[in-house]
């Protein structure tokens, strides 16, 4: 698919231009999770800019064997809030995906998952984080990842620990 433009099902946001990729079945709690990462300001342990890039479905292109992602014009800028309605969230015009997060029941969550499992997308391995979504814990635990990928690639203040 070099080259090529193709929609996934997921929410994304971003820390820093590196995106996250929300993936589950409907009603899992992608929106959920991705406003709750939103409602996250910098703090001691994640430093940076959290974004909207993509609410339920993304478009997905490759570039230079990077995946990159945006949000479909219809639905750009919007964040759906179960229970409040649609809201206005200014998006990212496109983010690096680094990371794809898969919404699973608590018991399937390893403690310890050694080696990381990885799940393509467009053909690119990326790494792949399996979390309970509705854990109170689960927006920091993206954005810790999230926070790794930037010190990887030399933003080094992103995470302190």
């Amino acid at each position: 698919m070099a080259g090529g433009l193709n929609v996934i099902h997921g929410t994304a946001i971003a820390l820093d231009g590196l995106a996250a990729l929300i993936c589950g079945p409907s009603g899992s709690g992608k929106s959920d999770l991705a406003l709750r990462c939103l409602m996250q300001g910098p703090n001691s342990l994640v430093k940076g800019d959290v974004r909207l890039v993509a609410d339920d479905y993304a478009v997905v292109q490759v570039v230079n064997d990077t995946v990159i992602l945006s949000a479909p014009e219809t639905i750009r800028d919007q964040l759906e809030v179960r229970g409040h309605g649609i809201v206005t969230v200014p998006a990212l015009d496109n983010a690096e995906l680094v990371l794809i997060v898969e919404l699973v029941s608590a018991d399937q969550v390893e403690r310890l998952p050694d080696p990381r499992p990885r799940r393509e997308i467009a053909g690119i391995s990326l790494p792949l984080l399996q979390i309970s979504g509705f854990e109170a814990s689960a927006a920091c635990k993206v954005l810790l990842e999230l926070a790794q990928f930037g010190c990887a690639n030399g933003k080094k203040d992103d995470l302190v620990l």
